[in-house]
């Protein structure tokens, strides 16, 4: 069989960093001339996170083909930089859903459903479903959420045991990633829980072949044998994942332990060099600064830093590609207005309003909005952002009276964001109106569209190009019959459908820089290659910091 799998679990505790492991893996691997594409399987019962409340979640990542995925995604796709599809993210409510489905259609002829075979058969082919087609990747690393000990974890779990078993041991390997506690009091690394996690492990079937220890400083060498000799794996297979400053050095440190080569080596894949000189320049462009810039980023969720994942990663990407630091200042809408937001702004160089669903907070971004318009602040809108600006505009520059979204006043004068009375099913992106009581999930438009950028304005500096793809996760739009009404007061509509019936980016020309875009440009955004509209905005708040 052409593809090797890796199977990536958790012990311990949660946020050890699975993803960030995984990604870092799956670039080593690449730089040894191999493809490769990851998988999440997340054991909880929703479908997928797009109903999900970012406090609980943290950011909904989108791939192009429209998926609302787990944020793991957009570490997937930074690191590799290869698109991640639906396929790359399943549930166990996805894996569920199909199995009463078939069950429904009559597929298993009457016969009791049950969780083995039929949901183990059911997630195996999902994972399976990753070497289908001519382009099958050399490795494809498949990551299990949650930690061992889970419940509803048991079923993944469950298959991939399987799995070790139905394509063979030369085809399959198990990294296990648990933490190593180091206790100051006592000063030195404790081994407990490791040993508790693979003996959990064990219990259901899955010996690790290789560990993985998270940990604060590096593990001495006899520490490691003890690991291996209570966990039953090999001494060189005990790797430390040792907390860095910059998460674009994990790869660089995983090639310093020899992760990647006890990897190859016992997966027999070809024998070849890893060539790391773009992972090294990426990590000293890092640490190049010139300068220094404090973005605000004024947004509802900002509590849970996790909600802004890629945003925050890009960010720090166009600093990289401006040799300049970005000092992120969140702050929390609900607590913005027009009396305090010179005080909630101060020392900043830029403005960033994000998305977000639904009234809470909407008025304190749109204040800041209007300061950064009034005081020549660099400003970036994106998604619920750039409704805001719209919003703000509207009312304080065109003088329109009760201006407002319709998703947070139906019954205003002026409902210049709109839901589109004959608007499209996103999912199946036909021209059809919605029933209005129909399911929520995945129901907004999703995922990548093109636009097609107007000539002699900020987007076209940045882009360099006439025509864009972008992905998008809403529902609401710009209602066009206001065009006019703006651009006469200086609005420039700078990208647009291809057909002109959707407004997918607004400019102010007479400002420094003031962009809103209707899509998540942080989704495309990657180290080595940043998106240009966050570039601009960077190098404009540099410009503005002096």
């Amino acid at each position: 069989m052409k593809t090797k799998y890796i199977f990536v679990t958790g012990g311990v505790l949660s946020s050890l960093g699975k993803g960030l492991a995984a990604a870092s893996l799956g670039a080593l691997l690449q730089t040894r001339g191999l493809s490769v594409t990851i998988q999440k399987l997340d054991p909880y019962i929703n479908v997928d996170p797009g109903t999900m409340n970012p406090f609980q979640h943290g950011e909904v990542f989108v791939t192009d083909d429209g998926a609302e995925t787990d944020l793991d995604l957009g570490h997937y796709e930074r690191y590799l930089n290869v698109p991640m599809s639906r396929k790359n993210n399943t549930t166990s409510g996805a894996i569920y859903n199909s199995v009463i489905a078939k069950e429904r259609r009559g597929d298993y002829l009457g016969g009791t459903v049950q969780v083995i075979p039929h949901v183990t058969d059911e997630i195996k082919a999902v994972i399976l479903s990753l070497a289908e087609g001519d382009n099958a990747p050399d490795v494809a690393i498949i990551e299990i959420g949650g930690t061992v000990g889970d419940i509803e974890g048991l079923p993944f779990l469950e298959a991939i045991r399987q799995l070790r078993s139905d394509l063979g041991r030369d085809n399959c390997l198990n990294i296990h990633l648990t933490l190593v506690p180091y206790l100051r009091a006592a000063g030195e690394h404790k081994t407990k829980p490791t040993q508790h996690s693979v003996k959990e492990l064990l219990s259901i079937g899955i010996q690790p072949d290789i560990i993985l220890c998270r940990c604060e400083h590096s593990i001495p060498g006899e520490l490691r044998r003890k690991i291996a000799l209570f966990c039953n794996v090999d001494q060189d297979a005990v790797f430390a994942a040792v907390d860095v400053e910059n998460i674009y050095e994990v790869p660089l440190k995983f090639y310093e332990e020899g992760f990647d080569q006890k990897v190859a080596i016992m997966l027999r894949l070809p024998a070849r060099n890893a060539h790391l000189e773009a992972w090294e320049k990426l990590v000293r462009d890092c640490a190049d600064s010139k300068g220094r810039v404090s973005i605000a980023v004024v947004g509802k969720y900002v509590e849970l830093k996790e909600a802004y994942k890629s945003l925050h990663e890009a960010l720090n990407h166009a600093g990289v590609a401006n040799r300049t630091a970005v000092n992120l200042v969140y702050v929390n809408s609900e607590t913005v207005d027009e009396a305090n937001v010179a005080s909630c702004l101060k020392g900043c160089d830029g403005v960033l309003v994000p998305g977000g669903f639904g009234y809470r907070g909407v008025e304190g971004k749109i204040a800041a909005i209007r300061y950064a318009r009034e005081k020549g602040v660099p400003f970036f809108g994106i998604c619920l952002g750039m409704q805001c600006a719209v919003i703000e505009f509207a009312r304080n520059v065109a003088g329109l009276d009760d201006v407002n979204s319709e998703e947070f006043n139906p019954l205003c004068a002026h409902k210049v964001i709109y839901l589109m009375m004959e608007w499209y099913d996103f999912r199946t992106r036909n021209l059809e109106r919605r029933d209005a009581g129909s399911d929520k999930g995945g129901t907004m438009r999703l995922g990548a569209y093109p636009c097609k950028i107007l000539p002699g304005t900020k987007a076209s500096e940045a882009y360099k190009k006439p025509l864009v793809e972008e992905r998008h996760r809403h529902r609401y739009e710009f209602n066009n019959a206001y065009k006019e009404a703006l651009a006469g007061k200086g609005m420039i509509f700078s990208g647009l459908a291809p057909d002109d019936s959707l407004v997918e980016i607004v400019e102010l020309p007479s400002h420094p820089w003031f962009v809103g875009c209707q899509f998540h440009p942080e989704f495309k955004s990657r180290p080595m290659n940043v998106h240009p509209l966050f570039r601009e905005f960077i190098r404009a708040a540099k410009k503005f910091a002096g």
